[in-house]
């Protein structure tokens, strides 16, 4: 398994990821666009990917704008051998050492293996999005006190 920072020549197989996903698949897959992982990567954020054999297995992106986990996804070959626990700890790290960075928020559909990570790895349950999606939150105390 060997990690590092996104960019764009890895914006084909970020995508391939997020498609091949089971749970919170996009219902049009135009709605996440190559343009919209260039602006995430360029101007209002980072990301993170995992490479396994040499092929793209898992990716995270934070959109630091929005203070908002952007994408955290894991192929579906490669669930369960801890990439996404390891791409969250290489997000959060690097998110809660920028110094104005106190909180981060995301969301997932309820009832999903995703709501179940993010419980299990700290995140607290706040309530629902405009949209029906469970919205979580993150502090930077609780991430630097629980490494």
């Amino acid at each position: 398994m060997e990690f590092a920072e996104a960019a764009a020549e890895h914006i084909p197989a970020m995508h391939r990821v997020r498609m091949s996903v089971r749970e919170n698949v996009l219902s049009n897959p135009n709605l996440v666009t190559e343009k919209d992982y260039l602006e995430m990567l360029e101007n209002n954020g980072k990301g993170w990917v995992c490479f396994e054999g040499g092929e793209l297995v898992g990716f995270a992106i934070v959109d630091l704008k929005k203070r908002n986990i952007w994408a955290l996804f894991v192929s579906p070959n490669s669930e369960n051998q801890g990439i996404g626990k390891k791409l969250q700890k290489h997000m959060l790290d690097w998110t809660f050492a920028q110094p104005d960075v106190e909180n981060l928020w995301l969301s997932t559909a309820p009832g999903t293996r995703a709501e179940q990570f993010y419980q299990k790895t700290g995140w607290q349950k706040t309530g629902f999005t405009a949209s029906g999606e469970l919205r979580f939150e993150m502090s930077r105390d609780f991430w630097l006190r629980n490494l």
